[in-house]
């Protein structure tokens, strides 16, 4: 699944060649894909590309907004003078378009914008411009890094006390948009062990943990995400923020940046986490 970083490397990839485009027709392949009556938004122009976490909103000049949300494998390939993709890479990239595997097409005046989607988890909807904010995906998203303060992520860390920290961080409802990745790169960054208890970390951990989350997505979203080995940007190159920056994520058995001691892979809050035993020290949890 994508994080923040890829989504918003995506938006900003599809921006310059969509927007102000308007949408000739739209033809639905998989009605578990597509949510609303594709005929409601038919002839109206795309004005703006927005991100909310990880769902992508597209806005038009009708009041109405597609919501697009690529979950494992979805897509979005563009095909016009040039070709440019996004999401989960595979022959589709190349493949001639429509295939099996096209859920949604979209029609637009200078060229097709695919929704492909192998497992059909992903989904476009429509949405009233006005109640974007008020949808049920998006309402429960919590503050992205850059728009939350210390004091607030601290008053959510005391009220999840007794959660491992890698676990609070990760819920969407108390910060939006660390995934698995950044979790652990921020934790790195900021000294703080993942099986640490919320209620444990101090004010200043916390400013630092809030600091090193901005940091380490900002260098991601810079180099294009961190793809792996799923996703790539836009215009289909890879982006190369794991080679560049990742300090611990990907790096068991490998030394750390910092001391050397071998960085460690297990289970936290039911995900695969990575940490520097030594930098990350234990502490004890009442």
């Amino acid at each position: 699944m994508p994080e923040l970083p890829e989504v918003e490397t995506i938006r900003r990839g599809l921006k310059d060649f969509i927007l102000e485009k308007r949408i000739k027709k739209i033809e639905v392949y998989c009605n578990k894909s597509f949510q609303g009556d594709p005929t409601t938004v038919e002839s109206a122009k795309i004005i703006n590309l927005r991100r909310f976490g990880k769902a992508l909103i597209i806005d038009l000049d009708n009041e109405k907004s597609l919501m697009i949300h690529l979950r494992m494998t979805g897509q979005l390939i563009y095909d016009g003078k040039e070709r440019y993709a996004a999401g989960h890479p595979s022959d589709n990239f190349t493949a001639k378009l429509p295939n099996k595997q096209t859920r949604v097409t979209l029609t637009l005046d200078n060229g097709t914008l695919y929704f492909n989607d192998q497992r059909k988890f992903g989904f476009i909807k429509i949405i009233e411009t006005k109640n974007v904010k008020n949808d049920s995906f998006i309402k429960k998203l919590a503050k992205e890094p850059w728009d939350m303060t210390a004091p607030e992520l601290y008053e959510k860390l005391q009220k999840h006390k007794n959660s491992a920290i890698k676990a609070v961080i990760l819920d969407q409802s108390i910060i939006c948009g660390l995934g698995n990745i950044y979790a652990d790169e921020s934790l790195f960054s900021s000294k703080i062990n993942p099986e640490r208890k919320a209620g444990s970390i101090t004010f200043d951990e916390t400013n630092l943990l809030l600091n090193s989350a901005k940091a380490v997505m900002e260098k991601s979203i810079a180099s294009g995400g961190s793809t792996m080995k799923n996703y790539v940007k836009a215009d289909g190159t890879k982006g190369d923020y794991l080679d560049l920056f990742a300090q611990v994520f990907h790096k068991e058995g490998q030394p750390c940046p910092r001391c050397g001691t071998k960085i460690i892979k297990k289970k936290v809050a039911g995900r695969g986490t990575h940490y520097c035993p030594h930098c990350q020290k234990e502490v004890k949890n009442d």
